[in-house]
């Protein structure tokens, strides 16, 4: 594994690339910086452009661009999250000179139409719907509007009926031109390829244009421990709660360890004893750490009996104070490690996961090979040190939740 640089337009492209010759695949995935959510003027404007270069070309339309690829059984498709936009490209390795023609194609002319836009905001509208009857997501969505409240982040991704409809095609034209550029550009290549194959992505990407570098917006986590009620009929109760963490990169590894003991391993974590175990309110409960380029925070669920809202929560902050307070246990750190060290071969036995942890490793300005580097800092932990980072970072208590309850 290894960066190396591909010149398009006297600009040079940062790529992610691993041989392999374990499979006769190639996997190309194009990342496109600040150019999701972050960068919406309207909610769900990122992922409804994404969605529009899933519609083929404007001559062969959706349904016979679709057929050339899955005829070959190549996977071409375009996501947008919060802060990329991203084209992925899976192949076996004798299609994957086909399969950049066929991006070069998508590129030189995506079917950006009324009819393909109406088509894409019909499906868009079925989505949202669907989302509203999910309890989980209403809740999810509820809470963000609490922690990043007046930000992109406080509206979903796919938005709302009505910045769906506001909409325009031109909207959609502008931000796919504006974003979709060389300079916020990195790729991850791999597969059983080389890196001369890299050059037959040029007739690709001389097709975008330059652009100029763009600043992701760092967003500020709440700290004001709010409470938000949702009543809406529901059998159970769904608990979401989250606060700041505030954890720079070279202690990210501490972070790991201690989330993992407070709410990420299952039914050896505080929170799952506490809540299942110990008192049977919930049958699965957790929290994790969430470490984003524009924000970080502590993350957490669970479901439990409308009735018991109140004491799940109530549990929740006390096991964040406690841990806070008292730390980890010598044994706890001793199974967080066997865990953590334990999984390595599963986490690296493929290179689509090889590649995915390289992808993280550049995405975050680390150098690759950084994750196992943590691995070894883990190792080599001592509770004493894992303790004092927990007692400095008291902000994981101050905890806001979004409840969605049967008010009845």
């Amino acid at each position: 594994m290894k960066v190396t640089n591909l010149n398009v337009k006297n600009v040079d492209i940062p790529v992610v690339f691993e041989s392999s010759k374990s499979l006769a695949v190639a996997s190309l995935k194009l990342i496109f910086k600040v150019a999701g959510a972050c960068e919406n003027k309207t909610a769900g404007l990122a992922r409804l452009a994404a969605n529009m270069l899933n519609e083929g070309t404007k001559s062969k339309g959706s349904i016979a661009f679709a057929r050339e690829l899955e005829t070959r059984a190549i996977n071409l498709e375009v996501s947008a999250g919060y802060e990329t936009l991203a084209i992925d490209i899976n192949c076996l390795k004798e299609y994957f000179n086909f399969a950049l023609d066929k991006l070069a194609e998508l590129l030189a002319e995506p079917n950006l139409t009324k009819e393909s836009l109406d088509k894409c905001k019909i499906t868009t509208f079925g989505e949202i719907s669907n989302l509203a009857n999910d309890n989980d997501y209403v809740a999810r969505c509820g809470l963000y509007e609490l922690l990043y409240k007046g930000t992109n982040l406080a509206m979903p991704n796919i938005g709302i009926k009505e910045s769906i409809e506001a909409i325009s095609l031109n909207d959609i034209k502008e931000f796919l031109s504006s974003h979709m550029d060389l300079g916020n550009l990195f790729i991850v290549f791999g597969g059983d390829v080389n890196e001369n194959d890299l050059w037959l992505l040029k007739d690709a990407l001389n097709l975008l244009e330059v652009g100029k570098k763009r600043e992701l917006e760092i967003l500020t986590t709440s700290d004001k421990c709010e409470k938000k009620f949702i009543t809406k009929q529901s059998e159970q109760a769904y608990v979401y709660f989250g606060a700041p963490f505030n954890v720079i990169q070279d202690e990210r590894f501490k972070a790991n360890v201690a989330m993992f003991i407070l709410g990420e391993s299952g039914f050896g974590s505080r929170i799952m004893e506490e809540i299942r175990v110990k008192r049977g309110l919930a049958y699965s409960a957790y929290a994790r750490g969430v470490y984003n380029l524009s924000s970080t925070q502590v993350y957490g669920y669970l479901q439990t009996k409308n009735e018991s809202k109140d004491e799940a929560m109530s549990v929740v902050l006390s096991e964040f104070d406690k841990f806070i307070k008292h730390g980890a246990t010598k044994n706890e750190l001793a199974q967080a490690k066997k865990f953590l060290l334990g999984s390595l071969p599963l986490r690296l036995e493929t290179l689509f996961r090889r590649l995915g942890i390289a992808e993280g490793e550049f995405y975050q300005g680390k150098k690759l090979g950084s994750f196992m580097d943590e691995l070894k800092k883990i190792e080599a932990l001592s509770l004493k040190e894992l303790n004092d980072f927990i007692a400095t970072h008291d902000e994981i208590s101050k905890l806001s939740f979004c409840v969605l309850y049967d008010g009845k």
